[in-house]
């Protein structure tokens, strides 16, 4: 058994369990081992859930720009990126919050910034520009994956309907919210029209530092 063969286990258990169901004792009786064989690898769980999300991460394409492809598209296509890989598995916003990088995705990150810097960023413009996307598609999918969950727990086998009016009738009593709702469109769409934002900014953060 090896680190890899852990968080690959891990990474079942938390689409199976979710975050909070990924324990020590479980992902043992998981692999088939006691605990202390698992803290032989990782010295704590902060240190697997770290691993865990580096194991995630590392499946985006990191690096410059495409051939072609400037730095509105690059950041666009991040950020479409880091939704489908953090969508991919239960809680994989919650799992990435707050986790540290490790040594290879810096290295990679590190590339990221120098392709932008090569564009006309400043070091500083690129990392604030960088982390602005990533914390907006984090905290998007987060909120997706919450709602999700929730209307699993809300619709599944013994669950009972909320008090009160149903939608229909309140949204009767809200009719500009109801249009509002009608006219965002789906999920995807709204991620698209907060990606579109953000990358406006990003233009715009740079057009008031230029003389």
């Amino acid at each position: 058994m090896d680190r890899e063969v852990i968080v690959t286990a891990a990474l079942e258990l938390l689409d199976e369990a979710g975050l909070d169901g990924v324990t020590v004792r479980r992902l043992a009786a998981r692999l088939g081992v006691q605990n202390p064989a698992l803290y032989w690898h990782f010295r704590s769980k902060r240190a697997l859930l770290d691993e865990m999300a580096q194991a995630l991460q590392s499946r985006q394409d990191f690096g410059p720009p495409h051939e072609g492809e400037n730095w509105r598209q690059w950041f666009t296509r991040r950020g479409r990126e880091r939704r489908e890989i953090l969508l991919s598995h239960r809680d994989g916003a919650r799992l990435v919050a707050g986790t540290r990088p490790g040594p290879e995705l810096i290295v990679r990150f590190e590339a990221e910034l120098g392709s932008l810097v090569e564009q006309g960023f400043t070091p500083t413009q690129a990392l604030l520009a960088i982390g602005t996307l990533t914390r907006f598609v984090n905290g998007f999918v987060l909120e997706e994956q919450a709602l999700h969950q929730r209307q699993i727990d809300t619709d599944g086998p013994g669950a009972e309907a909320p008090p009160g009016a149903s939608p229909i009738d309140a949204f009767k009593a809200t009719p500009i919210l109801a249009a509002a709702i009608r006219g965002s469109g789906d999920t995807d769409a709204s991620f698209e029209h907060g990606l579109r934002i953000v990358v406006d900014g990003i233009a715009g953060s740079l057009d008031e530092v230029k003389p």
